[in-house]
């Protein structure tokens, strides 16, 4: 049986490895149109990159404002992670919750792109914090 902390690291890389495979599908809609769909997935991708880090505190939240929440005053302000990476989870929870959500709401290839680089961005930081842990 595994202790707190193997549990914590396991649940971390999981999450981590879930981040990949979203971004690994954001590609692939982008390349096929689904603009939409990749910004979706670009944001879950930055999601479970997000509780990749708080699991290694043993910190979770049940809804996604919590998540963000809980990032930005334990890591953002603490200085764990720089503002971008403030900018690029709130920027990407509300372009999903628009393009989810919102009628006649149309994702751009541009649009789609931003929130690819921003996910691949953002996952970068995740993994080279988690590396140092």
């Amino acid at each position: 049986m595994p202790n707190e902390n193997e549990y914590k690291a396991a649940l971390s890389k999981y999450r981590l490895e879930k981040a990949q495979e979203s971004l690994k599908y954001a590609k692939i809609l982008m390349d096929n149109g689904g603009y939409a769909e990749a910004v979706n997935r670009a944001y879950y991708s930055i999601f479970h990159a997000t509780r990749a880090v708080l699991a290694i505190d043993g910190a979770d939240r049940k809804k996604h404002s919590g998540v963000i929440s809980y990032f930005q005053e334990n890591y953002v302000k603490t200085g764990a992670f720089d503002k971008e990476c403030s900018y690029i989870l709130k920027n990407a929870f509300s372009i999903r919750q628009e393009s989810d959500y919102e009628d006649f709401y149309v994702v751009s290839k541009d649009e789609a792109q931003a929130q690819i680089d921003n996910a691949e961005t953002f996952l970068k930081k995740v993994t080279e914090y988690l590396c140092k842990r």
